[in-house]
């Protein structure tokens, strides 16, 4: 992959959305313009990672963050994948300390209040991140039985609660395989996003799974 043609495709698209966002009376599509400036600015800091430029995808996952808490602003309620977006850049980028600002902003919101799968999602990544690992372990365990939600990541979320390494490693290597297998990709980007975030959180608390894949950074 020339993840270098990558980032910059995903950075001329970030542009395009900044000179065409519209005006702040025009609420909803500011938002949405918005979220789509995210998600590119994320697409970016994903191509610069598995780009090995880490310096420039922390600087991208930083933008994508601010977008998102904007339009999270001027979103409908429960938009939860705003606040899953932030948590999953901070966790990209490896900033724990902006990662537990935004978790705790995420509690805040409401999210582990959620009548949602992806409200509940939101607010276990938050909890894990605060090392709040019994109170994840719950929302988790019920994540794993809904019907809208991915099981596998349900249960590599429970098992890292539950500090149990053979459990995660079976879990996120089920997780890697559905990335694999899939045929379409958040901005057309072949990265095992949420894999990498997995395996920042399940590192602090010493559990680790050796994953070799084209879709994970080198």
């Amino acid at each position: 992959m020339d993840w270098g043609q990558h980032a910059r495709r995903e950075g001329e698209r970030y542009l395009d959305g900044q000179e065409r966002l519209p005006a702040v009376e025009d609420q909803d599509a500011r938002q949405r313009q918005l979220a789509r400036m995210g998600n590119a600015a994320s697409g970016a800091g994903l191509s610069e990672l598995m780009n090995g430029s880490t310096a420039s995808a922390n600087e991208w996952f930083a933008k994508a963050v601010d977008r998102y808490r904007e339009s999270f602003e001027l979103a409908p309620p429960k938009s939860w994948g705003r606040p899953i977006a932030v948590i999953k850049a901070r966790l990209l980028a490896d900033d724990w300390d902006a990662a537990e600002a935004d978790a705790r902003w995420t509690l805040e919101q409401g999210a582990a209040e959620a009548d949602s799968s992806i409200g509940h999602y939101a607010a276990t990544l938050a909890l894990l991140v605060l090392a709040r690992d019994e109170e994840a372990r719950v929302l988790a365990d019920g994540l794993r039985t809904r019907d809208d939600f991915p099981a596998a990541v349900g249960d590599a979320l429970a098992f890292i609660a539950a500090k149990d390494p053979l459990g995660y490693i079976e879990a996120v290597e089920a997780v890697l395989e559905s990335f694999e297998t899939r045929e379409e990709y958040l901005e057309d980007l072949p990265v095992a996003d949420t894999v990498i975030v997995l395996q920042r959180l399940a590192a602090r608390r010493d559990l680790t799974a050796e994953l070799s894949s084209p879709l994970l950074p080198g």
